[in-house]
């Protein structure tokens, strides 16, 4: 009895890595679906505003609770241009968790996905090495919507992080402030097999898994090019 509790333990200890990787996997991949989604929504990110976004953090069904004011509960990626500089194409993902308490969160009970820009490399420095609250933290606002919105109006320059929802079928804006985004290195170390930080994913380079296809894919069509400079 006792070789067979051995051969048990021993079994789940190597199964577990392939599961946790294929988890991680199923992420990314669902994050590349979302990210396409929506971006064939007619009035989805304004094209002027995507051009000057350093990353892009996706997050597909977000889970709202009732306690006290609310809350959120989310898993996704991240992923930034290339470069200390972030000129370069879209690169590997590194996973992400947000947490916490939010007065918008309220929609039934409902998954809601969501897109974070990332629109000034110190929101992303600060985000790849540490839990940063948004509206505290880094500065944060509801992105604007539609083909004719532009990146210059105020809270638009302002902000260092927009933030878009998709929920019932509809995309709008949608302020997160209250709620923290971390970098999640448990996921990442089950994602690419080994101990890896998300500053070390995003600033090293190195190649992205093969569940991250659709999602580089759509975004290099979408802003092949970081305008923020020009």
């Amino acid at each position: 009895m006792k070789s067979v509790w051995l051969g048990v333990i021993l079994l789940a200890v190597i199964a577990l890595p392939a599961f946790g990787q294929k988890k991680e996997q199923e992420r990314v991949e669902n994050a590349g679906r979302v990210m396409q989604e929506i971006m064939n929504i007619p009035d989805n990110i304004p094209q002027s505003v995507i051009d000057r976004a350093d990353c892009v953090v996706v997050l597909p069904s977000v889970v709202k609770f009732a306690i006290g004011i609310g809350g959120s509960y989310g898993r996704g990626v991240m992923t930034c241009r290339g470069g200390k500089e972030f000129q370069g194409s879209w690169g590997a993902p590194t996973m992400m968790a947000l947490e916490g308490g939010s007065f918008g969160l309220q929609l039934g009970g409902q998954a809601t996905d969501f897109v974070l820009l990332l629109m000034t490399p110190r929101s992303a420095d600060n985000i790849l090495t540490s839990k940063v609250k948004l509206g505290g933290d880094a500065s944060a606002a509801a992105g604007p919507v539609g083909r004719d919105a532009s990146a210059e109006t105020d809270a638009t320059m302002r902000a260092e992080i927009l933030s878009y929802s998709r929920a019932r079928g509809l995309f709008a804006g949608l302020s997160l402030v209250g709620s923290t985004l971390r970098p999640d290195n448990d996921a990442n170390e089950h994602l690419y097999g080994k101990e890896v930080s998300a500053k070390d994913i995003v600033f090293k380079g190195g190649a992205a898994p093969p569940s991250a296809h659709l999602l580089l894919a759509t975004l290099d069509k979408k802003s092949p090019k970081n305008k923020s400079k020009n």
